[in-house]
């Protein structure tokens, strides 16, 4: 049986990647509806956009409740991380724009979803 050091599936789905608010004690993970955050100097600035620390710099990016979500979602599948994106499709866009580069070749069923026959038969080929 899992215990503290070995959490279950129902304790991650709850409680994995979150920390309690250290501002005002709250357990449950809050929604971040800012756009961009606040850096302590330039140097900091600097650092969070060269992937040099972790942190947040805008939204469309990351923010703290997205990064919850990615943070349990990886736990729960036993991996190492996890991106979340919008859709779908922009999750198919990604997952190709990472693996595959100029002249590489995609085998697919033509039994895919018909924006993911589009993507990889008319967009992705402008790209070579």
């Amino acid at each position: 049986m899992p215990g503290y050091s070995d959490p279950g599936f129902d304790t991650l789905s709850l409680h994995a990647g979150a920390q309690p608010d250290p501002a005002t004690g709250a357990r449950a993970t809050p929604i971040h509806l800012t756009t961009s955050f606040v850096f302590e100097s330039s140097d900091h600035a600097a650092s969070l956009f060269n992937l040099e620390r972790p942190g947040h710099v805008y939204s469309r990016i990351s923010n703290p409740t997205n990064a919850v979500l990615e943070q349990r979602v990886s736990a729960l599948e036993g991996g190492v991380g996890a991106i979340a994106v919008a859709s779908g499709q922009a999750a198919l866009h990604l997952s190709i724009a990472t693996l595959m580069g100029a002249g590489s070749h995609i085998v697919a069923s033509t039994a895919l979803y018909g924006g993911s026959q589009n993507l990889l038969h008319y967009t992705l080929r402008r790209f070579g």
